[in-house]
């Protein structure tokens, strides 16, 4: 059987559709898996054994390119997919495979394009108590399903697990002038989503200095927009390297291997993190880990619930964040340790 995807556009949930691919080789024992996806998610693509090949999508943030679209599949046509799952809700995410003619074509309806798919599928998120439960990777899961299997919405879940290159963890650490005996810990203090999901700087910049003080030394670690936290962090203090937009997504897999823990939010690298085989520390505050836990057995979850949480919002609406501030140094540093 060959399997086109298309994969979502954030980095957590790349790496959450891992556990669909590994299910898809499960059920279907040598198929061929290519995904269709944002072209800086293909290095994390390369690292996941069950794909075949990355493809990278024509369209951009906001942006529709029929003529790259249609060009594109036109050469996917040839290759005679047998499926299409099409994990982002998005219109444009539906129309290569409409366009390529595969021949049977998943995903949720929604944005008027369920005539694009032979197979569009309404969210089904199941009731525990009063509180709606849709974890994002059992939508993933249901993708690779019968209908019939679709409609009880209750899947094992496989941990997805990313390829190290240990060769690469070396050469990292050496062009970055890192200790290669030492032990580290990674601080990962960005979230894109906004900042109520980002435990205080303040906080990070303690916990930095008390993981050093320890014999650690701490990788503060994310992308060139986190810069400037990685310097408020690490200015001044002995041990601790600010790595932010220093280093490549598969350096990152690399490097959170070889840490002894990694702490970060509900963030894209608490899941690569997770997928690297690292003991993860998760600071949750807006958000609930009952939608998107670390799928990892080696994660030590962190909430400080108030009367307002979850609400899934970007901000505070009350301007006091408690979720994340009654989160203390001590008790992630205990957590880390």
């Amino acid at each position: 059987m060959k399997i086109l995807v298309v994969g979502p556009s954030w980095v957590g949930d790349m790496v959450m559709a891992q556990a669909l691919f590994m299910d898809l080789v499960r059920r279907h024992p040598g198929a061929q898996i290519d995904v269709l996806a944002p072209g800086w998610s293909l290095p994390i693509i390369a690292r996941m054994p069950q794909v075949r090949r990355g493809i990278a999508a024509p369209w951009g943030h906001g942006k529709l390119n029929l003529k790259g679209q249609w060009q594109l599949a036109r050469e996917l046509k040839k290759e005679g997919y047998d499926k299409a799952l099409v994990l982002p809700r998005s219109f444009k995410s539906a129309l290569i495979p409409f366009l390529a003619g595969i021949r049977e074509r998943v995903g949720f309806s929604g944005e008027g394009r369920s005539f694009m798919l032979t197979d569009a599928r309404k969210r089904r998120p199941t009731r525990n108590s009063n509180t709606i439960i849709d974890k994002t990777v059992w939508r993933y899961l249901g993708m690779g399903v019968s209908k019939a299997d679709y409609q009880r919405y209750q899947f094992e879940v496989p941990t997805p697990a990313l390829r190290i290159d240990q060769d690469n963890i070396q050469a990292v650490m050496a062009k970055l002038g890192l200790p290669a005996d030492q032990a580290a810990v990674a601080l990962c203090p960005g979230a894109e989503y906004g900042p109520s999901k980002q435990w205080p700087l303040a906080n990070h910049r303690a916990l930095a200095g008390q993981l050093a003080e320890k014999g650690f030394q701490v990788w503060v670690m994310g992308g060139p927009k986190d810069g400037e936290a990685g310097q408020v962090i690490s200015e001044g203090q002995q041990g601790v390297y600010n790595l932010c937009g220093q280093t490549r997504l598969e350096d990152t897999v690399d490097l959170f291997a070889h840490c002894h823990s990694v702490i970060s939010h509900d963030s894209g690298l608490m899941h690569v993190a997770a997928a690297s085989g690292a003991k993860v520390v998760a600071i949750y505050g807006s958000t609930s880990p009952d939608f998107t836990p670390p799928l990892t057995d080696k994660a030590t979850i962190l909430q400080h619930p108030v009367e307002c949480s979850p609400c899934f919002e970007r901000t505070c609406r009350f301007g006091h964040y408690q979720c994340l501030t009654g989160i203390s140094v001590t008790r992630v540093l205990e957590a880390a340790l």
